[in-house]
């Protein structure tokens, strides 16, 4: 039997960070995947969705030319093109994690692992059963999209985020039902290659998780582009499944025709199946795994990490605490300060936010003010043709630091890193504001909104 300080199962960006992590502080590493490495962010999500959001805005630019000065005539978006540069860029960045494991010495085991006891993981893969002993282990075995039983998945119209990046071609029409990060971003995808997209949203707003600035702002230029929006509303059932697509019924009354839907409404842990339960590993009421601060299970020698224990369903957060469970199972102490953890929606214009808004800030006593920068008065974004949107910080008017932020305009997930930064280390709104940004750059929209806070913003009257 192969003996292992620490043995991963899940390859994906928890798992296989986890891992390296592992090997790093000297462990004899090794990691199970039934799949490929990279998980359901590189195969099935992170990475295909945004390779397919740079193909569309690049086919957004070119259809705008005239406005730059560029005249490009017969503009035709080549949608297996398309799909193929996802899957180069998905094998690459995959080949690029077997290099990283083989360099920290980490040895990979393909094959499906079950939990025989808290030290003995056996692996049915092609060749047969193998049983791997180890000190410790570490689950990271992700998530899969919620399949509620209203639809029939079976029929080749009604799609999740994994069969929608195989379709061959962009349909006529897509009903999305939900409006969260997923559901947005295909939408505007589909919305670029001329699919006629309506989205359904039971919540009261869309992106739910979003501030309501936010969502009523992304919402009002989706509508411009003829994205349809039923908000408060649910699909109570599908009239009819045939061969040219579906029927749904609204909640009011009214009727949907699609030719694909995409049912896009989350995602559950995916803990079944892999002997857990039979260990008496706490799990809650999702089906999630039961973790405390340093990402130990309640069976003593068991980690577990990403969206296997529900939470925060982010690639960069399983990251974080791979690398936690990993320094917890070597010996060492480690824990991780969930307060600071940007979200990102890849959307266009993109949207970005960290730490408390303003409503979150008030209901915990705070007393706040609001610097607001607009991307109108941005001479970077104005150039680039991209200046919908705004900055807004949110500070503390007590001490002036700076308690959060929210963004929507162009490259709103890179420029979140800086506020990220600021939240994490307390910096107020005067140490930001008096920080030289390089002009002309979106970045300076973050000290500008911080100037703005402080009465004195030159390049806004807001």
């Amino acid at each position: 039997m192969e003996k292992a300080q620490v043995v991963v199962i899940g390859g994906g960006p928890g798992g296989y960070v986890a891992a390296i992590r592992a090997a790093q502080l000297g462990a004899s590493v090794v990691l199970v995947e039934k799949d490929k490495v990279g998980g359901t962010c590189l195969n099935r999500g992170c990475i295909p969705t945004k390779t397919l959001l740079a193909s569309t805005h690049v086919l957004d630019v070119i259809n705008r030319a005239a406005e730059f000065g560029v005249e490009v005539k017969d503009v035709q978006p080549k949608f297996s093109r398309m799909m193929e540069r996802k899957e180069q860029v998905v094998a690459q960045l995959r080949q690029g994690i077997r290099q990283l494991l083989k360099a920290n010495k980490v040895k990979f085991v393909k094959g499906e692992a079950t939990l025989v006891s808290p030290r003995i993981i056996r692996v049915e893969g092609d060749k047969g059963s193998e049983e791997i002993e180890a000190d410790k282990v570490i689950i990271s075995t992700g998530s899969t999209p919620v399949r509620p039983p209203l639809f029939d998945f079976s029929h080749a119209a009604v799609l999740t985020s994994d069969e929608v990046l195989k379709l061959g071609e962009p349909p006529k029409s897509l009903l999305i039902v939900g409006s969260g990060v997923i559901g947005l971003e295909f939408a505007c995808v589909f919305n670029s290659l001329g699919t006629q997209v309506t989205m359904v949203e039971m919540m009261d707003q869309i992106l739910p998780t979003e501030s309501k600035m936010i969502a009523s702002h992304m919402q009002r230029i989706l509508d411009r582009r003829g994205v349809v929006f039923h908000i408060q509303t649910k699909v109570e059932g599908i009239k009819d499944y045939s061969s040219n697509g579906v029927t749904a019924t609204l909640n009011s009354g009214e009727e949907i025709v699609a030719e694909k839907m995409l049912v896009s409404i989350g995602r559950r842990p995916n803990t079944k199946g892999y002997g857990f339960e039979n260990l008496g590993i706490a799990m809650g009421p999702a089906g999630n795994i039961i973790v405390d601060a340093k990402m130990r299970t309640s069976v003593e020698g068991i980690y577990a990490i990403g969206d296997a224990v529900g939470g925060i369903m982010l690639a960069h957060v399983a990251s974080a605490e791979g690398i936690v469970a990993a320094e917890n199972a070597t010996g060492h102490e480690s824990v991780l300060d969930y307060s600071v953890v940007p979200s990102c929606v890849y959307t266009s214009p993109e949207i970005a936010s960290v730490g408390l808004t303003a409503d979150k800030a008030q209901t915990l006593g705070k007393e706040v003010k609001i610097g607001k920068f607009p991307f109108a008065a941005s001479g970077k974004a104005l150039t680039a043709g991209e200046d919908a949107g705004f900055a807004q910080l949110v500070i503390d008017r007590a001490t002036d630091r700076v308690l959060g932020a929210q963004i929507i305009g162009p490259h709103a997930t890179e420029l979140i890193a800086e506020v990220a930064l600021a939240v994490r280390w307390g910096l107020t709104a005067e140490q930001i504001g008096t920080t030289i940004h390089a002009h002309p750059t979106l970045a300076e929209s973050i000290m500008e909104a911080a100037e703005n806070a402080q009465g004195r913003a030159i390049h806004t009257a807001w």
